[in-house]
């Protein structure tokens, strides 16, 4: 379905970024020589999830722009399948789309790129590479632990460690020995059933996503994050199980139980059912596969070697981290959001968490939200 887009946000095509046909929403477009502001979703979203605070951020003088990522919505070129060419979703190649974008619209430079969830990697490793381009990063619901290091012998002849995804090894075997078996959802999200297991569930794409985004959200009243204290599997068990999932189940049968009732759904303010349609429709077309082979690359030993180039590198550019209060993704893994804060990111200007936010804060709560990025844009420039 098109979708029910603000007035003053257009929805175009550009057309030879990277080898793909990227679909974009635009805000702030009419005047020329605005600075730029490139915004970046991750999974299961679109460029869509923007549609809130967009126009905020245009009003205050910025060309917006949000793009239907490598994978997803009605952005084409991209192989989505699961034996094909699965090295084009690594990170830095997700990079490179964002640059080739920000060229194809006339921009040799952002004021800022602003990635939430898997879209916030993306746009750390934006500012990490290319400062150049990338004049400040805010990064939402994800934080970033820094370049992977580059192992080195320990001159004892123990060789170094052997590599691991840019997730980390996960203890997928400790969580599967427990007395409640369990799996980690990245993993899982790695493997060949899960894209079937959500495109068709037995509830249908539409329910499965809206149970799948409430009880992510503020709205479900279980979501009450804590630090945990290592990452061992009993702590990680700690976390809802859309994190650390039951072994027999897959994702539509864990999110199920979620599910709001009928008059939930109608009060439905930040998602009402019309809007959820725009995303159930577009991943009933193009299945999940696209943003889960992120997912294959993250837990890829392969991948996280090319990153490993960048070892000792930090994010020098001005950076915030912004995520609900009910959010468990700052979280998911133990001591990620002090290490952003206190050696990947070296000119952080703020941590903040809403209130009455879950994981998609720019849309649960985009009034505060765009207000954040504003204030940080207008101290960053």
């Amino acid at each position: 379905m098109n979708p029910p887009l603000p007035h003053g946000i257009r929805s175009r095509f550009v057309d030879g970024v990277n080898g793909l046909r990227m679909h974009v929403l635009e805000a702030g477009f009419e005047a020329p020589g605005r600075p730029g502001v490139l915004l970046l979703h991750g999974f299961p979203e679109l460029a869509y999830s923007w549609r809130k605070v967009m126009l905020p951020l245009a009003q205050a003088g910025y060309h917006v722009m949000a793009p239907d990522q490598r994978g997803y919505g009605l952005t084409t070129g991209w192989d989505g399948d699961y034996d094909g060419d699965v090295g084009s979703f690594r990170v830095l190649n997700l990079v490179r789309d964002a640059i080739g974008l920000a060229f194809a619209l006339g921009h040799r430079e952002l004021a800022a790129v602003i990635g939430h969830d898997f879209g916030s990697p993306v746009a750390a490793w934006c500012a990490l590479v290319r400062p150049d381009v990338f004049q400040a990063v805010a990064l939402m619901s994800a934080p970033f632990a820094g370049a992977p290091a580059l192992p080195a012998p320990s001159g004892d002849g123990t060789p170094p460690p052997a590599p691991t995804g840019v997730l980390g090894a996960v203890p997928n075997d400790a969580l599967a020995a427990l007395s409640r078996p369990r799996k980690h959802y990245q993993w899982y999200y790695s493997t060949r059933p899960a894209d079937a297991d959500m495109r068709r569930c037995s509830q249908g794409v539409h329910a499965f996503l809206r149970a799948y985004y409430h009880v992510k959200s503020a709205d479900w009243a279980e979501n009450r994050p804590f630090p945990l204290r290592s990452w061992a599997a009993e702590e990680l068990a700690k976390m809802p199980t859309y994190y650390i999932m039951d072994l027999a189940r897959d994702m539509a049968e864990t999110v199920a139980p979620g599910m709001p009732s009928p008059a939930a759904i109608a009060a439905s303010r930040w998602l009402p059912d019309e809007e959820l349609r725009v995303y159930s429709e577009s991943f009933a077309r193009t299945g999940f596969q696209g943003g889960l082979n992120w997912y294959r690359c993250a837990t890829d030993a392969r991948y996280a070697a090319d990153l490993q180039i960048f070892s000792g590198r930090t994010i020098d550019v001005p950076s915030t981290f912004i995520a609900g209060a009910s959010d468990w993704g700052p979280f998911q893994k133990p001591g990620l959001l002090e290490q952003m804060q206190a050696s990947a990111c070296t000119r952080m200007l703020g941590c903040h968490f809403v209130d009455g936010a879950g994981h998609w804060v720019q849309q649960e709560q985009p009034e505060e939200t765009a207000r954040l990025l504003l204030d940080f844009l207008a101290r960053a420039d």
